[in-house]
């Protein structure tokens, strides 16, 4: 059985069953374009879509859960529940452990966007053994997502009470099929803080407490030095300051490897 998303009545609940069909094939719809932004050890598979979560199955093991409201034309409960594998991926990067809800939130905001709504408010995680049990109220879809093996490696959940028409899809990026990759490679598409640093010091209370506009905090770095650019804290990159269209913007110089670090 295949779906393909098309838009529901506008401001219509979708309790009936041809608003629930129709919720079904927006919710695929939905979940697909969101594909490239779940890592994944090898490409994403969308299942036959299941109504009941007690025919519902997690990945075996499964490692966390978030949930978010939806909002802004789009009213319910989005879950995605990823497997251990993951999540120790994610625990692991060169960069830092990242928090589930903060490498998953992409995925999340394409659903909600391809819906025609939004996240309201910041993803949460959910305890797995009770995941399921936020997915009440209107038109339940759960969409099992397997890998090349045919195992479950994702699920994602849906409780749409009411929506309107989604807007149209975003261009998704092409995963190509038949290539497998771990490690760093899975985590391509996770999204993380980069910041740029022009020096450091260290002040007692009092000094911080006694700082006044017009004041001079003396850094160290010596004039002309090389900022650094950080990935989570973690120094990856240095190069000098510019101006790009009256913002500032730093000109890589050298790229740090670790064992430099």
């Amino acid at each position: 059985m295949s779906f393909s998303a098309s838009p529901l009545v506008p401001e219509q609940r979708t309790g009936d069953s041809g608003n629930g069909e129709a919720a079904v094939q927006a919710a695929v719809g939905a979940v697909r374009e969101a594909l490239p932004q779940i890592p994944s050890a090898s490409p994403l598979n969308i299942g036959e879509p299941i109504q009941d979560p007690g025919e519902a199955t997690l990945p075996d093991p499964a490692g966390a859960a978030i949930t978010a409201f939806l909002s802004g034309g789009v009213e319910g409960k989005v879950l995605l529940v990823v497997g251990q594998e993951l999540v120790d991926a994610l625990a692991g990067t060169p960069f830092g452990a990242l928090e589930p809800a903060q490498a998953l939130r992409p995925a999340l905001d394409s659903i909600a966007g391809s819906l025609g709504g939004r996240l309201d408010g910041d993803p949460t995680a959910t305890p797995v053994e009770e995941c399921l049990d936020v997915l009440t109220g209107g038109t339940v879809v759960i969409l099992p997502l397997t890998g090349e093996d045919g195992a479950t490696t994702a699920v994602v959940g849906l409780s749409i009470t009411q929506m309107a028409p989604p807007a149209p899809p975003a261009q998704s990026r092409p995963n190509p099929a038949g290539a497998r990759s771990w490690g760093i490679e899975m985590l391509r598409d996770v999204e993380m803080e980069v910041t740029c640093e022009l020096g450091r010091t260290r002040m007692s209370v009092r000094q911080l407490l006694a700082l006044a506009p017009g004041d001079v905090v003396e850094l160290d770095r010596l004039a002309g030095s090389p900022a650094d650019l950080l990935v989570n804290g973690t120094l990856l990159a240095r190069g000098e300051v510019v101006v790009v269209d009256e913002s500032f913007g730093l000109r890589i110089t050298e790229i740090v490897t670790r064992d430099a670090t």
